[in-house]
């Protein structure tokens, strides 16, 4: 793309602009940088920062050295952050001025040898970026092989740890083609990055999905429905990708007719469960131009495993679209046994896209592949038109506005707390968010004597040990034992009755 389009612009952060040419020179010097300071092919190197120019910089230059790149949410907490950079044992840790205060102490991350600071300066002695991008010298930089793993991603696991998913650049690769032809990408289109670009979507949807086709990544530090719209308008955006309730939080804007958006926005893509009718149809009445296309996918799948493509949406509304090309989606019963079409099972997925396994840990291999098939978790049915249909989640998952949160990760932090005897997280039902956190909580007679002391305190407890996302929204507090069946096993199912959350 460089080669190509060298003149054009590439990057827009606040007020700086870069084109190719000129972001190409900072990488390089960045990824020069990192090779002086120790970094060899296959070294980790953890990005734990937002959405700024650095960021994306460092996604590139990481990777362009021979690094494996880590990146990390800056919504994990200093536990959450420590634990990835022990398990990845990553060398060099980068992070942003704004997060210092969650940055390990050197005991808790003892892997890590260089710490670097981005977009700002930091409390703690750490190297800028900038002189980073001046120890780089002439030495070559590797050329990497396309089933090397490019990205180790951390994504929520059902024990209550991480898992870092290996994605090699073979994998990016299919998925930038599959978001080619599907949605129509072309030389030109203009993606916001309005979600975390250290998140799968954020970085393959739209930051490498913009550059494989010589368009222009516009990033937004930090949502805000009003500035969102400013943004579309202003840098006329092609293209987007949201989960279902930003798109809402943007039709209730109060002023969202006076902004002009339909003669560019071309493309709204979503991900994993369908829109809700009322948000399609405000959508279409108000801006009739713009596709709205679902899509499914994991960090396991390299993004997307299903696509919708343009034009066929309003057909098929409560699909997530078809397998990409090379990817095989197979709905298997509780043996292993693929089911009749249009019945429904668990979503299996293989093909280029989906990872090898993940950073040292065979248990978690063996769980979730066979044959190098991908266990979903997901319920779900392919139609004899060959569309996927999500039904349900076998793993007991939360989706906080594209957020998935694994109730035992909040139940092992509220287990933590000495009051707690037991506890039962489920989905709460929320118009905006899609669900919430809510919590059961069992606690001893004598600590529920105030209890909305006990539900702060709680809070404040997972605050500690939780990304803020992760958080109950809502604690409820029971003094008695809570609800089992004859084997003995928490009905959860009384609990998401009580809260609506299905």
């Amino acid at each position: 793309t460089v080669a190509a389009h060298g003149a054009r612009e590439a990057l827009v952060c606040d007020a700086e602009r870069l084109d190719y040419a000129s972001l190409d020179v900072r990488v390089e010097r960045c990824a020069r940088g990192l090779a002086a300071l120790g970094v060899r092919p296959g070294d980790r190197v953890a990005l734990f920062a937002g959405n700024h120019l650095d960021c994306i910089v460092a996604l590139l230059a990481i990777v362009r050295s021979g690094g494996l790149c880590v990146p990390i949410g800056i919504r994990q907490s200093k536990t959450e952050l420590a634990y990835i950079l022990r398990q990845s044992g990553s060398r060099v840790l980068i992070f942003d001025a704004a997060s210092t205060s969650r940055v390990p102490e050197a005991v808790d991350m003892p892997s890590v040898e260089h710490l670097i600071v981005c977009d700002g300066v930091a409390d703690r002695d750490a190297l800028s970026f900038e002189r980073l991008a001046e120890r780089g010298d002439d030495r070559a930089l590797p050329v990497p092989a396309e089933d090397d793993t490019a990205f180790l991603m951390y994504t929520s696991g059902t024990t209550g740890f991480p898992k870092g998913a290996m994605l090699s650049h073979i994998g990016f690769w299919h998925t930038l083609r599959h978001y080619q032809l599907a949605f129509g990408y072309r030389f030109g289109d203009r993606g916001l990055l309005a979600i975390p670009a250290s998140h799968i979507s954020g970085l393959l949807a739209c930051v490498y999905a913009m550059f494989s086709v010589g368009g222009c990544v516009v990033v937004e530090r930090e949502f805000n429905a009003r500035r969102t719209l400013e943004l579309i308008e202003r840098e006329r955006i092609t293209a987007t990708i949201f989960v279902p309730s930003i798109y809402n939080l943007l039709l209730r804007c109060a002023d969202f007719e006076r902004f002009d958006l339909s003669s560019h926005w071309r493309i709204g893509h979503f991900g994993g469960a369908p829109m809700p009718e009322a948000t399609v149809a405000a959508l279409a009445a108000r801006l009739p131009s713009l596709e709205l296309l679902n899509g499914y996918g994991a960090t396991e799948t390299s993004s997307a495993a299903t696509l919708m493509p343009v034009g066929e949406g309003p057909a098929h509304a409560d699909s997530i679209g078809k397998p990409v090309p090379l990817a095989t989606v197979r709905i298997m019963d509780g043996d292993g046994r693929e089911v009749a079409t249009g019945e429904s099972g668990e979503l299996w997925i293989s093909g280029p896209g989906v990872i090898r396994g993940y950073w040292n840990d065979p248990e978690a291999d063996a769980r979730s592949f066979v044959d190098g098939a991908w266990r979903s978790g997901d319920i779900g049915c392919v139609d004899s038109d060959g569309y996927v249909r999500l039904l349900d989640r076998i793993k007991d998952m939360i989706n906080r506005a594209g957020y998935k949160i694994y109730s035992v990760e909040v139940e092992n932090a509220l287990n933590a707390h000495p009051a707690v005897i037991e506890c039962a997280v489920v989905p709460h039902a929320d118009p905006v968010l899609g669900e919430r956190v809510h919590a059961f909580v069992s606690v001893r007679d004598g600590d529920a004597g105030e209890p909305d002391a006990l539900v702060d305190a709680l809070r404040r407890h997972c605050a500690e040990r939780l990304a803020d996302y992760k958080v109950p929204d809502f604690i409820t507090i029971e003094t008695g034992p809570l609800t089992r069946n004859a084997n003995g096993k928490l009905q959860k199912s009384v609990y998401r009755e009580r809260v609506g959350g299905g």
